[in-house]
């Protein structure tokens, strides 16, 4: 299903690589889906486990593009250069803009974590995932925004996937 095939009033959840897209500028479509919830035309989810993907993965990048370390392990560069850390800013910018955007940010309880190892023993998904797949079974939400094609095997979910990302 295309993001622009969701009714209006539909609930989606939305995976980290949705936010990276749009934030990094390589995905209109995740834009526009983003816009749409921002207009509250649709019904936006995410988790706190999604927010810190987010986080962690927006601060890596900005620390590539700003050419303060090389692509590779990036996160064992930035561990062993704090200083460097303290120098970005663009990705908290960028973070503090997901609420604005009208998205429901989902906490992680204790319930929904056991939730999830249900579901990753039945689909054989990784933890950030099953976690995403336990909060849309609790919020009844069977539209997931995601470019990960795990979530396809799952049964009763609509898959929505940007078209505009190799």
């Amino acid at each position: 299903m295309r993001f622009e095939e969701l009714k209006a009033g539909s609930k989606v959840f939305i995976d980290a690589n949705i936010f990276i897209y749009h934030f990094s500028g390589i995905s209109e479509e995740s834009s526009f889906l983003l816009e749409r919830c921002e207009r509250e035309e649709i019904l936006g989810f995410t988790t706190t486990t999604i927010l810190l993907e987010v986080m962690h993965r927006l601060m890596m990048l900005e620390a590539v593009t700003k050419g303060l370390v090389a692509p590779g392990n990036i996160a064992k560069n930035l561990k062993s250069k704090p200083e460097i850390v303290t120098e970005l800013t663009i990705y908290a910018e960028q973070i503090q803009k997901i609420p604005e955007m009208n998205i429901n940010i989902v906490p992680i309880t204790q319930d929904l974590c056991f939730q999830a190892v249900i579901w990753q023993q039945k689909y054989g998904l990784m933890t950030n995932d099953s976690i995403l797949l336990a909060a849309c079974q609790e919020h009844n939400c069977r539209h997931l925004a995601s470019n990960d094609s795990a979530f396809a095997r799952v049964e009763k979910l609509t898959l929505l996937q940007p078209m505009d990302v190799l």
